[in-house]
């Protein structure tokens, strides 16, 4: 190791050394539900283009990225230079700082390439969720004003030249960047991944051919004006309900939450992160590329969606040492292992997110994909995201049965419904408030003010904080279901159902009820070969849970419905449970 390397890789095992032992001293205050995390390291003042330069001057020379479906990989170095070779081109198109500017794609290195350009220059990049049909597409385009798209050209059963034609139509009689359209009327330019010709459009390719001398003179003059706190990233997030809204991050959001998260799992230079959660959320984005960044590590794309087998193949392939992703993703992996086992002897960490984590699903990724070190995380996009993380060596219990600690620089509080903070070990909402939390919600006052109240992000989720600080996610506020007076978490319900032996995935929510108000349903997914019926779950929860919390009505299903991130779409299966037994009620 090279005394670069080792200083790098000390400073790190001593910063995360640090925090923790500031947090366990650090406990609730007055035995009440309200922690605030250590000051240090001390909080990051740079832009991402000088966040990126530095890793490049200490990493040139490692490997940055690999996309092994599109043959890729490239060092620090020349990232780098791919990257300025498309902000000219964003910059030769006539964008400004401030300009907004549409991604929508799965996970290539175009996406990476637009992430760092578009910050080089100062424009804000707009995450648009890869699984958007046409009413979608035009609603986030229209509601931030993006000037430009980067698109692929399809993905699955998407059709992203079709869709954007159907959109706008005009392209067929314009010049690239010259676009004026009746339906995207802020939108100029469309730029489509690959080397297809689309009348009125530019290819990738030719948008990082477009820059020339006076754009790469220009390229230093506006880093040097760009401001820690702009905007920089806007993310639509309505997660399971409610119409998108544009939640809006700065590069001090951002880059500070990256760091912070790879501390917790002692990300160095040495690592390679295999990256299988979409760009265009947080997860891959912030706490992936922009993490990796801050370590030095190779970021591993395993595919552009996530595809179990592929994910595995190339984790032995490329030797991956930690990997990021939601439970289902986890629980696919694990089906997948039992008929088939890999060589994921190189894996020791990683991050468990986006959804609440079973506890047994936990613990056979510890023992079966041999991540001793993986870590919980929790948090919103609306707070960059996370706000708890466990630490490698907490103990398996709280690993299991919590999201960890506090992050650095972060206060959180516990309240209950008139907004007075919670005694430990009583449940509330979660509030956070700190460098994290969001601008707000793009153009929308009114509910930036109804989530932001004098700086706490109320998040909505329900949670307990013991008496060390660590903290148990239980559902959220929207999820809970009352039954006759009794206050139900569903959470509580699937924890004793994802122990049975053949359920690969569950999901418990509410659904109205004449008698009670709201009853208690489940929806399960067999392990692969298994037979599983409804009586048998019931039979489960008996003695295990209160009466009223065993379901009444249990369907078992091929595949639950969730968002690209793997979160549970808990609406859908409420109003298709209702739509089911009215059917079954009223039978044609």
């Amino acid at each position: 190791m090279s005394k670069l390397s080792k200083r790098f890789a000390n400073q790190i095992c001593s910063e995360v050394s640090k925090e923790k032992t500031s947090t366990e001293i650090t406990a609730p205050e007055n035995a009440l539900s309200y922690v605030k995390g250590i000051q240090h390291p001390p909080l990051s003042q740079k832009t991402i283009p000088q966040f990126f330069k530095d890793a490049v001057s200490h990493f040139s020379t490692n490997v940055a990225v690999i996309f092994p479906e599109q043959k890729v990989k490239l060092t620090y170095n020349e990232l780098d230079k791919a990257i300025d070779d498309v902000a000219r081109g964003l910059l030769a198109l006539g964008l400004e700082k401030g300009d907004r500017v549409g991604i929508l794609s799965p996970n290539r290195l175009e996406w990476i390439l637009t992430q760092f350009a578009t910050a080089r220059v100062g424009l804000v990049l707009v995450n648009i969720n890869p699984a958007y049909r046409l009413n979608e597409l035009k609603f986030g385009l229209n509601k931030v004003g993006c000037k430009a798209l980067i698109s692929a050209q399809s993905f699955k059963t998407s059709d992203y030249v079709g869709m954007i034609k159907e959109l706008a139509p005009e392209m067929n009689k314009c010049k690239p960047g010259q676009l004026r359209s009746a339906q995207l009327p802020s939108l100029r330019a469309v730029i489509f991944i690959g080397s297809d010709q689309f009348h009125g459009a530019l290819s990738f390719h030719q948008l990082s051919k477009l820059g020339g001398p006076a754009e790469q003179s220009r390229l230093s003059e506006i880093s040097g004006l760009l401001n820690r706190d702009e905007a920089i990233n806007i993310q639509f997030t309505s997660g399971t309900t409610g119409a998108p809204k544009g939640a809006t991050l700065s590069h001090y959001n951002i880059i500070n939450n990256a760091r912070f998260v790879t501390d917790c799992i002692q990300l160095t230079e040495f690592d390679r992160l295999a990256i299988p959660v979409p760009l265009y959320h947080c997860f891959g984005m912030v706490m992936g590329v922009l993490g990796a960044v801050s370590k030095g590590a190779t970021m591993v794309f395993p595919g552009e969606g996530f595809d179990a087998a592929q994910t595995l193949n190339v984790i032995a392939k490329e030797k991956c040492t930690a990997i990021y992703g939601v439970p289902t993703m986890f629980v696919a992996m694990l089906d997948l292992l039992e008929v088939n086992s890999h060589d994921l002897s190189d894996l020791r960490t990683g991050i468990m997110a986006g959804a609440p984590c079973p506890i047994e699903i936990m613990k056979r990724v510890n023992s079966e994909m041999n991540m001793k070190q993986v870590t919980i995380a929790y948090g919103m996009t609306e707070t960059s995201p996370v706000s708890f993380q466990s630490f490698i060596d907490d103990p398996i219990t709280k690993r299991c049965e919590t999201v960890g600690r506090i992050h650095p620089h972060l206060e959180v509080k516990i309240i209950d419904s008139n907004g007075k903070i919670v005694p430990v070990g009583t449940q509330g909402e979660l509030c956070t408030r700190g460098y994290s939390v969001m601008k707000g919600y793009w153009h929308d006052d009114a509910k930036t003010a109804e989530s932001i109240v004098n700086g706490w992000m109320h998040t909505g989720d329900l949670a307990v904080l013991d008496e060390e600080g660590f903290c148990s996610i239980v559902g959220r506020v929207k999820d809970m279901i009352i039954r006759g007076g009794e206050n139900i978490y569903p959470r509580e319900i699937e924890e004793q159902l994802i122990r049975h032996p053949k359920v690969s995935n569950v999901q418990v929510f509410g659904i109205p009820d004449e008698k009670y108000g709201e009853t208690v349903c489940a929806w399960a997914i067999a392990k692969p070969g298994e037979s599983l019926y409804p009586s048998e779950l019931r039979q489960m929860l008996e003695g295990q849970v209160a009466h009223y919390k065993v379901p009444k009505h249990i369907r078992i299903v091929e595949e639950l419905p969730m968002t690209i991130t793997g979160k549970p779409q808990k609406f859908i299966m409420r109003d298709k449970m209702i739509a089911i037994l009215k059917e079954d009620f009223n039978p044609q």
